[in-house]
């Protein structure tokens, strides 16, 4: 299968489009959900809990660990027979019951619950058209992440204060700032963005122990902040608290290794507990990341390669700093460093090891007065990325990937089969992001949208869009235009499986239900068919990344987040993240309800500028005919004209 043949790509090609996309796989999903509601298609009377095979039927209640309230969330249940080994798989509905038809045999029961242990009963099936009541308590995982509980959004009153305050930060007005800082605090006080602000603000003050408090807030509530993990680690260096600093910055070059600064002060702590080698190559990472602007890291490499025995190539980096940077207020420090060494230079070289100890010590430089102030930044503008964050699975839970990837597959493949056209009111909102992650533009469209898919020949797909109004590339918003189709969903058709390392993390939970959650990357030895970008007539094929959360007893994909595998430095685009969410809503007409997108977000950073847009649909309007009454419909790929810059 190709499906880039059959998509039509301008820049950036992937904004609103692709979310329709999944909507027509979510119909597909609609469609057939009955015929796949466990893994391995036994009858589900979960509702009727009345035998239709002759077997007996398991009932099974699950409550929390007082035995009392039922459990608030979906549980996975797995029978095994112990003789034959034959799996039935089920899920717990809303009143968190379930009911498994069992034919003769001994089987284990094991019930399994995000965020607590998994639970195991041995059932003795003797007869037919019977019935066997369960009931099991769980017990909570107290090493496991609660999912009830997440980071405190900053709620609008908090946000303008805050607003106002890094206005005040920015203008060096301390005093105002600390105003407004501490209101949009009183609201929000457990917000990682405010915290950091915070912390920021004592660390201008010179307030360390304050700077460290709201810093560590921050980094805890927000382990991969990148700016206060920085933040704090410099705090640590001004400490002279070397272990915490280097514990803190080790963090931050996890947490976005291309953040030179972070290099650069890893670096001088390793310097300062005579870890030359380490010190040397975060110098010359520092160095390689921040280019011309990361000077600085001189200092560490020069001083790190001094004390590793390379003197000469030291002197010389040492040297090249004063040059190139003439008033640095660490200069006269390199100065006497370098007075130093060429006076140890033109003495008789130690006879011993103890006489080499005895030298005079060379005078130290003070790497954080050549450093630039930390700018105030905070990134929250878009999420972590897909490997920084795993989210939270059932301890212990065997995922049956093979059948969870096999299945959604089908699902997706019934696209092509069902779905001739769908038609939608489409909202976009589009922003352009200020450096510290709040809107510097706002703009907002209202379409009419129509979108086709057609299968010409087998393997081939053809998506066709339409809107309203015949759009050029210039009357969207920044000029980016959004035409044809991204289609991440087909990352999981059976044809194009085989491009991606697909993995099951295990067992995960969205909005109360139990989902599987699955990992996929583009393989670099297969070609990559998913997306493209056309920039001034060239080609551009991506290589994504990504997580779905795939529902444990209909298949469903109720989230979808991808990445970049890597960067593309050749049309300067550093990221792009996609998050798609799905609900279900009714079609009164054809008497179905489909989980159609719910939540579309792009978050995107092209030529150093960041973009933000959200795509909603409403007014949903479903077309399900033959093949050969498929309709055409005109594409609406804009002309090609040149890119802003």
């Amino acid at each position: 299968m190709n499906p880039r043949r059959a998509v039509r790509v301008a820049f950036p090609g992937f904004l609103a489009a692709l979310f329709l996309l999944h909507l027509l796989a979510a119909f597909a999903l609609g469609q057939r959900a009955d015929a796949f509601n466990n893994i391995n298609s036994t009858t589900n009377s979960t509702r009727s809990y009345e035998s239709h095979n002759g077997g007996t039927m398991v009932l099974l209640t699950v409550f929390a660990e007082d035995g009392k309230t039922r459990l608030d969330r979906q549980s996975v249940v797995k029978a095994t027979n112990q003789t034959v080994h034959n799996v039935n798989w089920r899920t717990t509905d809303e009143r968190s019951e379930a009911a498994i038809e069992l034919p003769f045999g001994q089987y284990e029961i094991e019930i399994s619950a995000v965020g607590y242990f998994s639970e195991q009963k041995q059932v003795q099936v003797a007869g037919s058209f019977n019935t066997i009541p369960i009931e099991v308590a769980m017990h909570r995982d107290p090493s496991a992440v609660d999912l009830n509980i997440t980071d405190e959004a900053m709620p609008s009153k908090a946000r303008k204060e805050a607003k106002h305050g890094v206005s005040d930060l920015k203008s060096g007005n301390l005093k105002d700032a600390r105003k407004r800082l501490d209101a949009a605090y009183k609201l929000a006080p457990s917000n990682p963005d405010l915290n950091y602000l915070l912390g920021y603000l004592f660390y201008q003050q010179k307030d360390l122990v304050q700077a460290q408090s709201y810093l560590t807030t921050a980094a805890n509530r927000s382990p991969h902040y990148v700016q206060a993990l920085t933040l704090l680690g410099r705090v640590g260096l001004m400490q002279q608290d070397y272990p915490m600093a280097t514990a803190t910055l080790e963090k931050a070059v996890d947490a976005d290794s291309d953040y030179w600064m972070a290099h650069n002060l890893l670096a001088d702590a390793y310097l300062k507990q005579k870890k030359y080698e380490l010190a040397r190559q975060q110098a010359e990472l520092a160095i390689a990341k921040g280019k011309a602007g990361a000077g600085t890291a001189n200092l560490a490499l020069g001083q790190a390669l001094v004390n590793l025995g390379k003197t000469e190539e030291g002197i010389r980096i040492l040297n090249a700093f004063v040059h190139d940077s003439p008033r640095n207020p660490a200069v006269p420090q390199v100065r006497d460093l370098l007075d130093a060494l060429e006076k140890r230079g033109s003495e008789p070289a130690p006879a011993t090891e103890a006489a080499r100890k005895n030298q005079t010590p060379l005078p130290g430089v003070d790497s954080l007065l050549a450093s630039p102030e930390l700018p105030i930044s905070v990134k929250s503008w878009q999420p972590p990325g897909i490997d920084d964050v795993k989210p939270s699975v059932a301890a212990g839970v065997s995922c049956p990937a093979e059948n969870v990837i096999h299945m959604s597959g089908e699902r997706v493949k019934e696209l092509v089969d069902d779905v001739s056209r769908i038609a939608a009111i489409e909202h976009l909102l589009h922003q352009r992001m200020d450096e510290m992650g709040n809107p510097a533009t706002r703009e907002t469209r209202d379409y009419d949208y129509v979108v086709s898919v057609t299968e010409d020949k087998p393997g081939f797909l053809a998506v066709d869009e339409n809107r309203s109004e015949r759009l050029t590339r210039f009357d969207f918003p920044d000029e980016i235009a959004t035409s044809g189709f991204a289609a991440l969903a087909l990352v999981f058709h059976p044809s194009m499986q085989e491009n991606f390392e697909m993995n099951c993390e295990g067992l995960g939970r969205w909005h109360g239900q139990a989902a599987w959650l699955v990992h996929f990357k583009q393989r670099e030895d297969r070609p990559a068919r998913i997306q493209d970008y056309r920039v001034g007539g060239q080609i551009y094929s991506l290589r994504l990344k990504g997580r779905a959360w795939i529902t444990a007893d209909k298949f469903q994909i109720v989230r979808i987040e991808s990445e970049l595998v890597s960067p593309l430095p050749n049309i300067q685009l550093r990221s792009e993240q996609q998050v798609v969410e799905y609900g279900p809503i009714r079609f009164q007409e054809k008497n179905v309800e489909l989980w159609l997108p719910m939540k579309a977000e792009i978050y995107l950073d092209f030529r150093k500028r960041r973009y933000f847009r959200s795509h909603s649909f409403d007014h949903y309007m479903l077309f399900s005919v033959n093949s050969e009454e498929k309709p055409k419909i005109p594409s609406t790929e804009p002309a090609e004209k040149p890119l802003p810059n």
